[in-house]
Parts: C-alpha cells; structure tokens; sequence
C-alpha cells in the first residue's frame, strides 16, 4: 500500500533532531524523498546515511538567505522537484524580558525564527511557480504564538508574526495552488528543553523524561507531548489529505491552549530545580 506522502519530496529545516527528526523519519515512512537542512553537520550526515537514498542531509543555515535559496535548489537537483517545505528549524532566542531586551538579541531571534520562515515561504513558492504544481508550506508557531507568557518576549513575538506569515501567504500564493499553513506545538519533550535549562546534552535524555513524569498532571490531556505528535500533524498538512487546508495554526498541544494555562510557567521552573539538586 502505498504511503500517504508516495512520490512527494520535501525539505525540513532543523531536521537533525526534535520534531524536525521525528517529521522526516515519518515522512521518508509514507514514501517521501526528504532533505535534512540543519546546521548540525556530522548528525545530520550520520541521519541521512541511516535513512538512505531517501534522505539528503544539506547544510543550511536559515538566517541567511543564500543558503535557504541553495537548499532548494539541491533538493531539486536531486531529487527532480520539491512539494513540501516544512520551515521548522529554530531555538529558544534572546530570553530577555521586556524591560530588558536589546535590539541586537531581539533582531537575532526575529530572524532565526520569523525571517527564516518568510525566507522559506519565497523560495519554495518560487520553485513551486516554476514547476506549475503547487505546493503545501509547513511552519513550527508555538502555544507562545497564540498566547502570552509561555516564553520569553522575543520567542513569543516572533511565533506570533509566523501566524501573520501563514494568512498573507494564502492571500498572496492561494491562486497559484499553494498552502500554508502552521502546527503551534505546546509542551513538547525535546532536546531544546535541556538546552533552555542549562542541562548538559548528556544528561538531555534523562531530564525530557523526568520532565515528562513531573508535568505530565498540569496538561488537560493528562500527558506531555513528544516530537511525533507534531510529526503526525505535519504528515497530514504534506500531504493531499489536506488539499483544502490552508491558512490555518493548529494547536497541538493536548488542549492546553484551549483553556486558562494555570500553574505551568512556574511548575516547569520547580521541576528543572528539583532535577539539578
């Protein structure tokens, strides 16, 4: 039987880990052609290796643009076309408050997480033009692109303009048969939670899992999310089962969005403390 993505080639940016991994190794699983475009080299190349001839690990840097450009432009030299771009790769950013935050920390983060996805949507609609076939563009919002105070203030902003992204996209690409749309991940056991905390990478495994049994109780689905419940969403909007699915963010997130956030914020700062000591 064939998969839901047979025959479709598609670029996920941050590709080499988290969410990013869990969506190309679900998406080579339906029968796609991906390409990893991170800047995390030697992962990147060992994933591509394990995945095989249909995995391409290329390195790109997404704040700047050449390199966006560039990605696209291997992935069609290789595989003969792209259909999917998934502009996924990003970081935590400045984590300066408000009354804090200089121009410099905030214009990084803005371009890391926003530009990059504006940057994303221009290169791939532009060879989607090109092919006359259309196309689905993915992005990674966040919980923190609907709601205030799930993070810091540039994170928050920037994840709130990705949603901007996503509606001038349909209004400007709808005629010529490409969608956007976005997934807002809620708390998601990734590497990334280590990082934000100052834990080592060898010990990265061991606190998302003991992040996991902690917090699991403060979500109204009663459990934490894991990089393939944003991998799965992305399965659906790459492929055709979603042909009539565009502008949307979609919260996946076990229903935290959908009600008061309560004691989160504080609850995962207690637990990365209790974890240390």
């Amino acid at each position: 039987m064939a998969g839901l993505l047979e025959g479709k080639v598609a670029i996920v940016t941050g590709g080499s880990s988290g969410i990013g991994l869990a969506s190309v190794e679900r998406f080579i699983a339906e029968g796609a052609k991906v390409t990893i475009a991170d800047i995390q080299d030697e992962l990147g190349g060992q994933i591509a290796e394990r995945l095989g001839e249909s995995a391409l690990y290329v390195h790109t840097d997404v704040t700047d643009e050449a390199s966006i450009q560039q990605v696209v432009t291997t992935t069609v030299d290789k595989f003969g076309k792209l259909d999917v771009m998934y502009n996924n790769a990003g970081a935590q950013g400045d984590p300066s408050p408000l009354l804090e935050i200089g121009s410099e920390g905030f214009d990084k983060t803005i371009a890391l997480l926003t530009r990059s996805v504006v940057l994303g949507h221009k290169y791939a609609a532009l060879q989607f033009q090109a092919q006359g076939t259309g196309g689905s563009i993915i992005s990674t919002a966040s919980a923190a692109g609907l709601q205030g105070g799930w993070s810091a203030l540039g994170y928050t902003t920037a994840k709130h303009a990705i949603v901007g992204v996503v509606r001038q996209a349909v209004a400007e690409l709808g005629t010529l048969g490409i969608r956007s749309n976005a997934i807002a991940p809620g708390i998601i056991m990734t590497p990334i939670m280590a990082k934000t905390f100052g834990v080592p990478v060898e010990e990265s495994e061991g606190f998302v899992q003991f992040l996991a049994d902690r917090l699991g109780h403060t979500q109204p689905s009663g459990r934490v999310g894991f990089p393939d419940d944003i991998a799965k969403v992305a399965t659906f909007l790459a492929s055709d089962l979603s042909e009539y699915v565009s502008g949307v963010t979609i919260p996946v997130d076990g229903g935290a969005t959908a009600i008061t956030q309560g004691t989160f914020a504080t609850e995962v700062v207690k637990a990365a403390q209790e974890y240390a000591a």
